[in-house]
């Protein structure tokens, strides 16, 4: 590690070849757990088909993975940081793999959705590890900036590059293959990671935070199955409101035993800082509303357009290129006028992009329109996003980055889990898919534009 921090004081403005091999391995971890949360999206009605699943279950596949996701993420965050970053990642990699045979071999429902539930708790384990392996591997400053920017980039068109592949493989193999592909990139990284990486924890030695573990995640375990019910049943149906007023309880008792708590789990000065809360904000809007475009695309151009899976994965890929170009692009956007300006103008950028689609018609005529303007709205949704994990992940020690990272990616899965919902009531409240696909679209444009004010607003230099 010395070797590592000398190298980057001596030459801050390159990577070394070890700092690039563990840019390309952490990467590469990240990558394939951002698309295992989409990849199943255009085969869903194939696996129902498949295995007997009803129209009204099958929704269950992508809340199966979105539930342990989202409310595990925030405890194995700081698991990580007490336990061992390179641990949990190891122990990411080892159940991703082994959820990924148990679906790829699923014979009924109950199975797969096993498997589901092992790949989205794997999700919580390794992401946060991984993510806060890449921080505390590369020093603040242009270093951790490039590499940040890399990993937004391959986080975000995680999401659109599984869609893309779901349908590649679905239409020429097998839906078992979004499962099976996994498994090779896993062990993989379980080889090589021990030998490259080295174990990084927290150096104090506090215990964990029962009560704060079991609060939040019970807390963000009821808040994604309320916000997951409520899109499917209606935000008058009764068990969506039970479970969103048990989250609403249980966050709240979360804060009162933070406070209260000689080693909390999330130190409350490390969630109030203006780096951390708006950060945060900026990024859930970025993913919120980037996320849930992809559906509405996905809507419109399957039951609009009556495009097959598989061509509307290869249009999607359009958006993708335009997110990693985003990334590619943001760590010098960023290093040029700072996070705040970054963040502010990748969120204005994405919501004129968003606003041009509403020139979407019945026909095919406005197709490059839709192209163009997703390709440009993943870039601005991708400086958005690296501006979000640079600023969020900024000025904490060492210690707080498995705490920090794990706020980062719960942020982006609770607003994965939340932004397809809300604009799928949206959009099937319109008598007619394209009429929907519309007011959800600029309600979509109009909820990034309110994120940047708010961002550009509170997100002041202290």
């Amino acid at each position: 590690m010395s070797v590592l921090t000398n190298a980057a004081v001596a030459a801050p403005e390159r990577m070394s070849p070890r700092h690039k091999l563990i840019l390309t391995l952490l990467l590469g971890a990240q990558f394939m757990l951002a698309i295992d949360f989409s990849i199943l999206n255009v085969a869903l009605p194939v696996v129902g088909r498949g295995l007997g699943f009803g129209l009204d279950q099958l929704q269950w596949i992508a809340t199966a993975f979105a539930l342990p996701a989202a409310g595990f993420t925030l405890l194995f965050g700081r698991v990580a940081d007490l336990a061992g970053r390179r641990r949990m990642l190891l122990a990411g990699m080892a159940l991703l793999a082994a959820g990924s045979l148990i679906g790829g071999f699923a014979a009924s429902p109950a199975m797969l959705l096993t498997a589901r539930v092992l790949q989205g708790l794997a999700t919580a384990i390794a992401t946060p590890a991984a993510l806060s392996l890449l921080t505390t591997s590369f020093p603040e400053g242009p270093l951790r900036t490039r590499a940040l920017g890399l990993s937004g980039a391959l986080m975000s068109a995680g999401f659109t590059v599984g869609a893309v592949l779901g349908g590649v493989l679905t239409d020429l193999l097998s839906w078992r293959w979004a499962f099976l592909i996994n498994v090779p990139v896993a062990v993989v990284i379980l080889a090589v990671t021990p030998a490259l990486v080295a174990e990084s924890r927290s150096r104090d030695r506090a215990r964990l935070d029962v009560p704060g573990a079991v609060t939040v995640t019970g807390g963000l375990l009821a808040l994604v199955y309320g916000i997951t019910a409520a899109g499917q049943h209606g935000w008058t149906d009764p068990v969506a409101l039970v479970a969103l007023a048990a989250a609403v309880v249980l966050l709240v008792a979360f804060v009162l035993v933070e406070r209260r708590s000689p080693a909390p789990l999330a130190p409350l000065s490390v969630l109030t800082r203006r780096t951390v809360t708006w950060g945060n904000a900026g990024g859930f809007v970025a993913f919120a509303t980037e996320t849930s475009l992809v559906f509405l695309m996905t809507l419109y151009l399957q039951q609009v357009l009556d495009f097959s899976p598989l061509t509307t994965g290869l249009a999607l890929g359009v958006l993708g290129a335009g997110t990693f170009a985003g990334g590619v692009a943001a760590p010098r956007i960023m290093g040029r006028f700072g996070g705040r300006a970054t963040l502010v103008a990748g969120l204005v950028l994405q919501a004129a992009a968003t606003a041009a689609l509403l020139g979407l018609g019945a026909d095919r005529s406005a197709l490059p329109l839709m192209l163009a303007a997703t390709a440009i709205g993943g870039f601005g949704n991708l400086v958005a996003i690296v501006a979000f994990m640079g600023t969020a992940t900024s000025g904490l020690p060492d210690g707080e980055q498995g705490l920090a990272t794990g706020l980062a990616t719960m942020t982006q899965q609770v607003a994965i889990t939340l932004g397809i919902p809300v604009m799928s009531a949206v959009a099937t409240a319109n008598s007619s898919v394209l009429g929907g696909v519309h007011v959800a679209t600029l309600v979509n444009a109009l909820i990034a534009l309110a994120g940047a004010a708010l961002v550009g607003l509170f997100l002041r230099r202290s």
